[in-house]
């Protein structure tokens, strides 16, 4: 298939875009947005489990979620700061997303150049990398795996231990392994621990990554963006339509298509014009987190923030090197988290709301470090 691509490339060479230039993120970026992201996931899955702490609209646009958080921000509290960890934390995993995409269109598309693909030269491509294709999707599948079942193992004998516990059924745990538990009805029940919903999602884009976006032109990608748009903004924005939708790819596709345009076609800007976009970025995450129908558009102006933020921050420093420790961690720290929530999660719940958000942290981070080893010594599953 690469020779095809290369030939292709050369027969339509008025078609093709450069690819991959300069590095737009350095690899200390990156990591400082994993860091950012990481940061807002695992603390917004503490938070949002607190009863008098304002809930999030994630998978559904609930205005009365809105209502609440507008008061929280008129009238402050001292749990202020845990309400907005709850209301926008959740916004970590867009950044992820986009930064997957960047990275898989670093990773594979980093030729001299991307041939156009019509309808005829994309079945063909499809068909004819299908060998290529299913061992790029295996070995991905594995790497989640491997990720996964390390955390999974730990979170259910802790949650076996530490009541309530819950009641896993056959269908439950083979879905959770295979990574298409988002795909069953009723996720919000189903689905334990919450957060590794996340597993399946990343899969499905793996998925249409491969099959539907690999080298392709840029019309493709914002043909699937709005396409997902659509068939969301037409739901009812509390119904279960969309909150299943939203737990699959379809409600990802946003920030993974602008991630795969970025990498493709970003450019660098001056730090005024950074300044500019981190600032017009903030206002509309806020103001278009109260309208459904802006809601959709959130966790791109989230992406273009947080790349913004990185773009200002120094090269040096003690807050940028430990910012981008937590990034190298946040595989870790994302499996991970779910278990040491459930053991400290009381402590907050009985009223030091602090005092366990405190322990949460530092076990979180000391927990993960050891599981980033432990994952290390595991044999790579990428197929060669």
């Amino acid at each position: 298939m690469n020779d095809q691509v290369h030939k292709a490339s050369e027969e339509n060479s008025s078609c093709a875009v450069k690819a991959c230039g300069n590095e737009l993120l350095s690899r200390t970026q990156c990591n400082l947005l994993r860091g950012v992201a990481i940061l807002g996931i695992f603390l917004h899955n503490y938070c949002h489990w607190l009863n008098p702490v304002v809930k999030e609209n994630e998978y559904t646009f609930t205005r009365y979620n809105v209502e609440r958080f507008t008061q929280a921000m008129l009238h402050p509290d001292v749990l202020f700061p845990l309400h907005v960890l709850s209301f926008f934390g959740h916004y970590g995993v867009p950044v992820f997303l986009f930064l997957s995409a960047y990275g898989l269109v670093r990773k594979y598309e980093s030729g001299s150049s991307i041939p156009f693909q019509g309808v005829t030269e994309s079945r063909f491509a499809v068909f004819s990398g299908a060998s290529e294709g299913l061992n790029f999707i295996v070995s991905h599948f594995l790497k989640l795996f491997k990720m996964m079942l390390i955390g999974f193992v730990l979170f259910t004998i802790v949650d076996a231990l530490t009541p309530p516990s819950f009641h896993y059924k056959f269908v439950n745990i083979i879905a959770q392994l295979g990574m298409f538990n988002n795909l069953l009805p009723d996720p919000d029940r189903i689905i334990w621990p919450g957060p590794y919903w996340f597993f399946g999602l990343m899969l499905q884009l793996y998925v249409v990554y491969r099959l539907l976006m690999y080298r392709r032109h840029w019309s493709v990608v914002v043909t699937l963006i709005v396409c997902c748009w659509l068939v969301q903004a037409f739901c009812d924005p509390e119904g279960e339509t969309i909150n299943r939708i939203r737990y699959n790819f379809v409600g990802g596709m946003l920030p993974f298509g602008a991630g795969y345009l970025y990498a493709r076609f970003g450019r660098e800007c001056s730090k005024p014009a950074y300044a500019a976009v981190l600032l017009l970025s903030g206002v509309a995450v806020v103001a278009f987190s109260y309208n459904f129908q802006t809601w959709f558009s959130v966790p791109l102006f989230v992406c273009f923030g947080c790349v913004a933020a990185v773009k200002l921050l120094p090269e040096r420093g003690t807050a940028v090197s430990w910012l981008a420790w937590m990034g190298s961690l946040s595989a870790a720290l994302f499996v991970c988290h779910p278990v040491i929530r459930k053991i400290f999660i009381p402590y907050s719940r009985r009223g030091d709301v602090y005092t366990g958000l405190l322990l949460y942290v530092i076990a979180s981070i000391a927990v993960a470090w050891a599981v980033r080893e432990l994952m290390k010594r595991i044999p790579d599953t990428r197929l060669k």
